[in-house]
């Protein structure tokens, strides 16, 4: 990889926020020959960019290496050694701000994301309220790009193709013979969680139905419990929190037709991966910005407004309002399983 311009990129957070770079990176990749990058972020994220051409990846050490003011000086110092031409800041944190700085410092070219913030303070305020679709992530990312030079265009991106079902797998699931539908029902926060009463609705529905195979994704204890529940004495519903790791349910989300999510890591991951993706969305909003990626506004199954002025609350989903806790309960089942019978239709 010599003499190729070498771009850093610096994002760490949640799940979903990573998995949103993958393809402004694909496209940069795909549009700029002469460039190579190197994403920063915490190790468990690595299978994010696997398999992409002059895409490497740096595991940040926050605990130990890399914690603290020193950590993250020695996190510039491991870096500068990679030779960097351009360092992307595509998180805008005091972390990453820090790391910033001293490659500027250095000399090293330096973009930094526009979060904007006030336009976001603006869509989810209570009074005077400006509801309107703000620039999603992607375009942020595109823009940040584009100060270091690097125009992005992400009007025809691509995507991996879909590999032989994973080994792994077989344990859990038979060959492929029906229907494959994903369905992850959790979120951080509780207003971004879609009822379980209804979300059994819609299991049962698309399980009898449509005789579709339903994976359903999660983890931790208490995930794992609850998704128990909704299989209940479904044979085709199968629980897939925490049996394998990430790298293969991955593979998995390759080979669905749909996956149903709120708005949560798991969206970004399957439309990353090129998956048709229906979101469910409570106090937050698709105009937020943090729609997957490369899906039609109508897979955005929103809480009513009319009902719900005051949608959306915030950007994470992390502010309570009172009287908004029911909400989401303004999407119906018979909604969700709607858009996902058609979907399944006009890809069969």
């Amino acid at each position: 990889m010599a003499n190729l311009k070498h771009i850093v990129v610096f994002r760490l957070s949640a799940m979903g926020d990573v998995a949103m770079i993958v393809p402004v990176l694909k496209a940069l990749i795909s549009q700029h020959k002469d460039v190579r990058v190197t994403v920063v972020s915490r190790p468990f994220f690595k299978p994010f960019f696997k398999g992409i051409d002059r895409v490497d990846f740096f595991s940040i050490d926050v605990k130990k290496r890399h914690k603290g003011f020193l950590g993250l000086i020695r996190l510039f110092k491991d870096l500068k050694k990679m030779k960097v031409d351009y360092f992307a800041d595509f998180h805008n944190v005091l972390r990453s701000r820090i790391v910033s700085s001293l490659f500027k410092l250095s000399g090293t070219r330096v973009a930094t994301l526009d979060k904007g913030r006030q336009a976001k303070k603006e869509l989810t305020r209570s009074e005077n309220k400006v509801f309107k679709q703000l620039p999603t992530m992607f375009e942020n990312h595109c823009i940040t790009l584009e100060k270091l030079g690097f125009k992005v265009d992400l009007a025809h991106p691509e995507f991996p193709e879909v590999p032989a079902l994973a080994p792994e797998l077989l344990q859990y699931t038979e060959e492929k013979n029906a229907p494959w539908i994903g369905i992850a029902p959790f979120a951080q926060y509780d207003s971004k969680v879609y009822p379980l009463d209804l979300m059994q609705k819609v299991v049962d529905t698309l399980a009898e139905r449509e005789k579709a195979v339903i994976f359903l994704f999660g983890g931790g204890e208490k995930e794992i419990a609850l998704l128990n529940q909704l299989k209940r004495d479904n044979y085709n519903v199968i629980v897939m929190a925490g049996k394998v790791k990430l790298d293969v349910e991955m593979n998995l989300i390759q080979h669905l037709d749909v996956m149903l999510s709120m708005d949560s890591g798991n969206a970004h991951i399957a439309a990353m991966l090129g998956k048709k993706v229906v979101t469910l969305w409570g106090g937050t909003h698709p105009y937020t910005g943090f729609a997957p990626f490369n899906q039609p506004m109508e897979y955005c199954i929103t809480a009513d407004r009319e009902k719900y002025p005051l949608l959306p609350t915030s950007v994470f989903g992390n502010k309570i309002v009172e009287g908004y806790e029911d909400a989401m309960r303004t999407i119906t089942p018979e909604s969700v399983c709607n858009k996902i019978i058609e979907i399944l239709q006009k890809e069969n």
